[in-house]
């Protein structure tokens, strides 16, 4: 195979739970001769497990009971692999190497050590599913992703260096390409000292692509439990239907607007170098899924609808806005003081009303808006903040410049109390604010009348 039909493949956590499902993974791979390069999560679960173990009060009984839930999911797939000597020994290590990390967190809770115990899910999966490959008779090795993929030492959520890890893939994974087929981990790289870092939740399909761009890949595969994107969540609206193709705007609009399937800070990286994009469903390949592109051949006025749930919107309230500037520079800068960043944002002549975007924020899930933010800002006006909203999203192409959009969605909207309206910054969508308790209610009118 020539290198520059490459194809990376990505698979989940439910796509490599078990043996079973590294099985119908592993074919997936080998019915296509240019896949690779293969990057897989955790096994279902551990992650969730892990994350566990680097809790401040776990006890050590508990400690226990989740290391042998960890080793239990391996050893399951290991039995079924029919106990091959030189794996069990690979795994043995990682889960002494496990317990030995989780216990020095009793001493020790530094963040290094968290993401070098975190790790560990990747490390096991990577071990086995190369296993399952061999014993398909292809040629497969595992390979520790931390030789390539360097990052600075912000521990939990690292930043990837895109020049060093284009050069260490090309020096020390390339060559191993040719004749077989390599399974790497997601979600986790090194810094300068090589010491293990990990890239934040979702950091698999982010992993995928970087790699992929290193190697200038013809395409990235992400392989999850769904076939493609939808033109809404199938829960909201029975009728949604598949998506074929999609551009790369399009999905990042309907992605950073809730649609779960993919994050698109995620595949920027692939955007990059214009790899287009896969996303399928390792349960039913061939179900077929969707193309990301960076040019498509349809691109309709609607594509999809996307919804996010619990949006705080902001109300500030200032006389002093009336004829005078710098206002709205002064509550940016104490927002960005506060490390939040704003979502929409909608003005009159002495009303901001800002919605903020939870992405991106403290993984323990603590509310933006602290005390001390709300003080800061009532110094200067007056603050009214409004929770259980949600932000439903018309997502598609030439939106600000279509005549007829506005009165298609209203119609829709004439029965509920539409809280906001933010229209004409993108091309790509139009967005209103309703109460959360109506969020599905509009969703399922708005498919049923544009796309059904």
């Amino acid at each position: 195979m020539s290198l520059n039909q490459l194809v990376v493949a990505k698979f989940g956590g439910t796509s490599v739970a078990d043996y079973q499902a590294m099985s119908r993974c592993a074919d997936i791979v080998l019915a296509n001769p240019n896949t690779r390069l293969v990057v897989v999560s955790a096994s279902s679960g551990v992650t969730n497990l892990l994350v566990e173990l680097t809790q401040a009060n776990v006890n050590d009984e508990r400690r226990l009971s989740l290391l042998k839930q960890i080793a239990q999911i391996q050893y399951r797939i290991i039995d079924e692999l029919g106990s091959p000597q030189d794996i069990n020994a690979q795994i043995d290590k990682l889960l002494s190497r496990m317990a030995v990390l989780s216990e020095s967190l009793e001493l020790d809770r530094s963040k290094a050590i968290m993401d070098e115990l975190l790790s560990m899910g990747e490390q096991c999966s990577s071990v086995l599913f190369s296993a399952v490959i061999r014993e398909k008779g292809t040629p497969s090795n595992a390979f520790d992703v931390r030789q390539v993929l360097r990052t600075d030492s912000h521990f939990g959520r690292a930043e990837p260096q895109i020049e060093q890890i284009a050069m260490l893939a090309r020096d020390h994974l390339q060559p191993l390409l040719v004749n077989q087929v390599i399974v790497t981990q997601g979600f986790i790289g090194a810094d300068e000292q090589g010491r293990t870092t990990t890239l934040g939740r979702g950091g698999s399909d982010y992993s995928a692509a970087l790699l992929a761009e290193a190697l200038t890949a013809f395409a990235v595969e992400i392989w999850t439990d769904v076939a493609g994107i939808y033109t809404t969540d199938p829960r909201l609206a029975p009728n949604a239907r598949p998506i074929a193709e999609i551009s790369f705007n399009e999905a990042a609009e309907m992605a950073t607007f809730g649609a779960k399937v993919l994050h698109p800070a995620t595949i920027l990286p692939a955007v990059r170098q214009q790899i287009q994009v896969f996303v399928g469903s390792s349960k039913a390949p061939e179900a077929g899924g969707t193309w990301i592109r960076h040019q498509v051949e349809d691109a309709p006025v609607y594509r999809a609808v996307a919804l996010r749930r619990d949006q705080t919107l902001l109300n500030l309230h200032s006389l002093q806005m009336l004829h005078a500037q710098g206002f709205l520079a002064e509550t940016f800068a104490t927002l960005a003081r506060h490390k939040i960043s704003v979502d929409l944002i909608t003005t009159s002549e002495v009303n901001v009303s800002l919605t903020l975007d939870k992405t991106g924020s403290d993984s323990s899930g603590q509310g933006l808006l602290s005390e001390s933010l709300l003080q800061e800002l009532s110094q200067h006006c007056r603050v009214r903040v409004e929770d259980n909203l949600a932000l439903v999203a018309i997502i598609g192409n030439k939106i600000a410049s279509t005549a007829g959009i506005c009165s298609r969605v209203f119609q829709v909207l004439e029965k509920h109390n539409v809280r906001m309206i933010c229209q004409g910054a993108s091309p790509h969508n139009l967005c209103v604010l309703v109460d959360e308790a109506e969020a599905a209610t509009v969703v399922h009118a708005l498919h049923k009348n544009l796309f059904e």
